[in-house]
């Protein structure tokens, strides 16, 4: 089980990694190496260590919830695994890649607003909507305000625009689909049969 594709804020997240060998065919396991994971996130002083521990021959690495509730909610995390030879210190890189964290749904009190829309769930929207008010008359192509010049899209761009973040959409849903195991929608299988 290794690192999952989204985690939670505010919700511990563990995850398990196998033994491997290094370029060499030598082993890499938790009784000659350990391992660490760093997380990083496009914003200034945003990231989070995590120290693995002895699980099996392999690691297992724990982000509590009171470290993940610290993490911004966002599509953009990056983690490295690094392993650290324990008799001589050399470093391998483990793996790498991106995660998610979503925004907890937790609270206390009344309930405030929450959009679970990805940011091109939202401009669709929002296009779709521009695309409704323009046929109906409702916006003006170019306006001026004072000394300012406000020129909205015309139907066209915005046809061609809904039509971009449209398929941005579908291989976001694809992508949802096949992190949570139900397999890419795409794949036809056909069945034959020999009577």
């Amino acid at each position: 089980m290794a690192i999952p594709p989204s985690i939670t804020s505010g919700v511990d997240a563990v995850w398990t990694d196998a033994e491997t060998v290094d370029v060499f065919g030598d082993a890499v396991t938790n009784t000659t190496h350990t391992l660490v994971y760093y997380f990083r996130l496009n914003t200034v002083g945003e990231g989070v260590t995590a120290t693995s521990v002895a699980y099996e021959t392999g690691w297992k690495t724990t982000l509590s919830a009171a470290t993940t509730s610290s993490m911004s909610p966002s599509d953009s995390w990056y983690f490295q695994a690094v392993a650290t030879n324990i008799s001589d210190s050399t470093t391998i890189e483990y793996s790498r890649g991106q995660i998610e964290v979503q925004a907890s749904l937790a609270y206390s009190g009344t309930p405030g607003a929450f959009d679970g829309r990805t940011q091109a769930q939202q401009d669709l929207d929002a296009v779709k909507a521009a695309i409704r008010s323009l046929i109906s008359g409702g916006a003006v192509a170019e306006y001026r305000i004072g000394n300012r010049n406000l020129r909205r899209y015309d139907l066209s761009e915005l046809i061609e625009l809904e039509s971009r973040l449209k398929s941005i959409v579908a291989k976001e849903n694809k992508a949802k689909l096949i992190a949570s195991g139900l397999g890419d929608p795409h794949n036809l299988y056909v069945r034959f049969n020999r009577g």
